[in-house]
């Protein structure tokens, strides 16, 4: 089976070497990513966390792993060795518990550039994984994160789960 161009690696040059994607030639639009990252819970561990308003003794676990996910956002460039720099120009999170002992934490992000937002989405929606992770591990090492997905993407050549993105 032939391999189309845009199944090959994006971020590999002629050589072989690991390379940034030039964007220079690519016109700016508005990109969008939604992801999502979901940290399953231990029932006690669960049960125990609503009953306290998802507080614990280092603080607002919700609010605390949305600061840390726009902080990571904005610092995906840094973290990520081929991410451009980007402008953001929105981020938000929804976090909801889905079923009895699963949070999910969706990342949404947007900008107005040359490339688009998918890893400060995923970025944004596994740091904040990773705080709540933090901030309830007295309370169980058990607490498993993941999957962490792109649901969607739009801007740019190829868009998927449009109907996820307002």
């Amino acid at each position: 089976m032939a391999i189309r161009k845009r199944d090959t690696l994006s971020h590999v040059d002629e050589s072989g070497r690991p390379a940034m994607v030039d964007i220079s030639g690519k016109t700016a639009s508005v990109r969008e990513a939604l992801a999502e990252c979901r940290v399953r819970f231990p029932a006690s561990v669960a049960a125990s966390l609503r009953e306290q308003g998802m507080s614990t003794a280092k603080g607002p676990v919700i609010a605390t792993a949305i600061i840390a996910g726009t902080q990571a956002v904005k610092q995906t460039s840094a973290l990520i060795p081929f991410c451009h720099p980007l402008p953001i120009d929105a981020c938000r999170f929804d976090v909801n518990w889905v079923g009895a002992n699963v949070l999910n934490i969706a990342c949404r992000v947007r900008t107005c550039h040359r490339t688009g937002v998918e890893m400060e989405a995923l970025t944004g929606a596994t740091v904040a994984a990773l705080t709540v992770y933090d901030m309830c591990k007295a309370l169980s090492h058990r607490i498993v994160l993941g999957p962490a997905r792109v649901l969607a993407k739009r801007g740019g050549k190829h868009d998927f789960g449009k109907d996820k993105l307002p």
